[in-house]
């Protein structure tokens, strides 16, 4: 693994992964905005380098946003090379141990495991080879990026931030974004579910100020550890060490009693007093691809900053899928299955949260079945479970084959019984999901095709041709692909569509799926429609099936469309100033081929500008009338009495 971060950044070098980029740029927006191109072109682009930042200090973005990239960060080949370790790992320790021979082989693999246990040792680390305190301790000094024009200001968004339970003394490292305020305070973005703000409230209970300290840098597989879904009261460091084959070492913060990595970059430490008032938060352009929406959370204050020599700050950007933050997610997948298998659903083949999804509105879950039930057992046990419990679409397959084959997976859900195969619930959510009826609750839907038979015959699809476009319909797609049979329908914003009559009067039947979207969605990317479908619908709210069809209003609820009583958050895209900015720069910067913001495409997604549009309030831009009459309504690829 890497001594430290610049080691890293050599290895991306020579590997071809990494671009420097030595002439002035902008923390404000500019970087944000060419990390957003780099990020969206194939395979993840490059990690981007930018070595003028205006600061002391250089930043890195899109360290670990490729397959490849991902695996360096984790000091391997392949992800999949982890996955093996795991399962041997597991194994060994399950297997049954029935005499003492047996028992004392086990010693030499309990030795290595130690040695994975994070260290402390004495002395200060490299990460404190500058020590800045007092008023000298300002957060301006570092390179603290904005990334979206309507975000609240400059955030802080890979820090690795250190907490421990009062009663307990169990280390959490978490990554919770940070708003600069000031020089010397920031927010500190602790959800309701997160650990962060469990500690914050037991130190509440306790009438005590809480330490905390944020690391930026170091061996990514600090960072990796971070962001990875380990249960509650397990250090992050025992993941990190047994990622890099040797342990943490740890030193002493300098202003309070945390330990930090000795060779990470850049340490801010503090504390939060939780008798002081919450302050309002946000907006941030987040990495469901819309603005979270401003909010109260505790006031975080500096007490020291200290840093290597020639430290560099990492940061990421998030926003419209895919970012770095699919790729980081994919190792996950890999890597927790094991301990999934082994821990809690033994009967799991395998799990796929397509990036569309952004981490959590989507899965695909392959299992063994031995018995009826299995698939709505699995779904509740996965619901019930760390951070799936966020997951708002599930399928369950026990085809045996790769969930990844976008292929075999449309022909099991075109061949399920509606509704017999379908399963609602209701539960947590992320704080994040936008469509939820209430903050953090919200809707789920199982789709069980582990009964599916797939030599059954399938149903002859009957298309008009051409649609009636009426009822507020005014485009139709039969979509995603054929294979599908899905029915992709766009309404102008604010018509309120009787879908299933205009099904009716079209004669459509053989289609089992219906998708109602606003008519500024381009239906020709498959992966924009699921991003936008998954977002903006929530199944207790927005799915209604009706005589063997299923029907998801995956619209915008602004303005309080399906009876929506909360703000409706914008999608992000840059700014037309910053989209100008960098195209007429491209050639300073040497990225090579010129890309187009992929801000062009999403702005057309935005209710005007700001952040939201008002709970209940008009629709920005363009009238229904106006909006209709412009289209004059479309019937896109559609087939006459397409085959199964």
């Amino acid at each position: 693994m890497y001594k430290t971060l610049s080691e890293y950044i050599a290895a991306l070098e020579r590997a071809g992964e990494l671009v420097r980029i030595n002439v002035p740029v902008d923390p404000v927006l500019e970087i944000a905005e060419l990390t957003d191109r780099e990020a969206k072109s194939p395979g993840g682009g490059r990690a981007l380098l930018f070595e003028n930042t205006g600061t002391p200090f250089p930043v890195l973005t899109n360290m670990m946003g490729s397959d490849r990239r991902i695996a360096m960060a984790l000091g391997v080949e392949s992800v999949d090379l982890l996955t093996g370790r795991i399962e041997e790992l597991f194994a060994a320790l399950t297997s049954p141990r029935p005499d003492l021979f047996d028992k004392l082989r086990m010693l030499p693999l309990l030795g290595r495991m130690s040695r994975w246990l994070p260290r402390e040792v004495k002395g200060r680390g490299v990460c404190q080879q500058v020590v800045l305190q007092g008023d000298a301790a300002r957060l301006d000094l570092l390179p603290v990026l904005k990334c979206w024009p309507q975000d609240g200001g400059r955030f802080v968004t890979l820090p690795l931030v250190h907490t421990l339970d009062p009663d307990t003394g169990v280390r959490n490292v978490g990554m919770y974004r940070m708003q600069l305020f000031s020089p010397q305070t920031t927010g500190m973005h602790w959800h309701l579910h997160k650990t962060g703000e469990r500690h914050y409230r037991a130190y509440q209970r306790l009438g005590k100020r809480m330490p905390v300290t944020v690391c930026l840098g170091g061996d990514p597989a600090y960072t990796y550890a971070a962001t990875a879904p380990m249960p509650d009261n397990m250090d992050e460091y025992l993941l990190a060490g047994f990622l890099r084959e040797r342990p943490v070492e740890l030193v002493k913060c300098v202003t309070n009693d945390l330990r930090v990595p000795a060779d990470c970059d850049i340490v801010i430490e503090g504390y939060v007093d939780p008798s002081e008032e919450k302050v309002i938060e946000g907006p941030f352009g987040d990495h469901t691809g819309f603005y979270s929406l401003e909010d109260y959370y505790p006031l975080f204050h500096v007490t020291a900053i200290t840093h290597r020599r020639g430290a560099v700050y990492p940061a990421t950007i998030v926003g419209v899928p895919p970012q770095e933050d699919a790729y980081i997610a994919k190792a996950t997948e890999k890597i927790f299955l094991v301990p999934i298998r082994a821990a809690m659903l033994p009967e799991v083949r395998d799990l796929w949260m397509p990036e569309a999804g952004v981490a959590h509105n989507i899965a695909v879950v392959d299992i063994r079945t031995d018995y009826a039930g299995q698939a709505l057992k699995a779904a509740s046990s996965l619901w019930g479970a760390g951070q799936m419990m966020f997951n708002k679409f599930m399928v369950v397959t026990a085809s045996g084959r790769p969930v990844r084959d976008v292929a075999a997976l449309a022909d099991l859900l075109r061949r399920i019984r509606i509704p017999d195969d379908l399963m609602f619930s209701r539960g947590p959510l992320d704080v994040l999901d936008h469509a939820a009826p209430e903050t953090g609750l919200g809707g789920k839907l199982m789709f069980d095709a582990t009964g599916v038979d797939p030599a059954a015959p399938l149903e002859t699809v009957q298309l008009p041709f051409p649609f009636e476009l009426s009822d507020g319909i005014v485009r139709v797609d039969y979509a995603l692909s054929e294979s599908w049979r899905v029915l992709l329908l766009s309404a102008p914003r604010g018509v309120r569509p009787d879908v299933f009559a205009f099904l009716e009067k079209n004669r459509v039947e053989g289609i089992k799926y219906v998708i109602l979207l606003d008519e500024e969605v381009d239906t020709s990317r498959p992966g924009d429609v699921l991003w936008i479908a998954s977002s903006d619908c929530d199944p207790s709210r927005d799915v209604t099936i009706r005589d063997g069809v299923v029907l998801f209003d995956c619209r915008s609820k602004a303005g309080g469309v399906n009876g929506f009583s909360r703000r409706w958050p914008n999608v992000v895209a840059s700014s037309p100033e910053t989209i100008a900015r960098v195209d007429g720069r491209w050639n300073e910067y040497g990225l090579g081929k010129f890309m187009l913001s992929p801000s062009l495409h999403y702005s057309r997604l935005q209710y005007g500008e700001g952040a939201a549009v008002p709970a209940g309030g008009p629709l920005p831009g363009k009238t229904t009338e106006d909006t209709h009459a412009e289209s004059g309504g479309s019937c896109r690829n559609p087939k006459q009495n397409p085959s199964g």
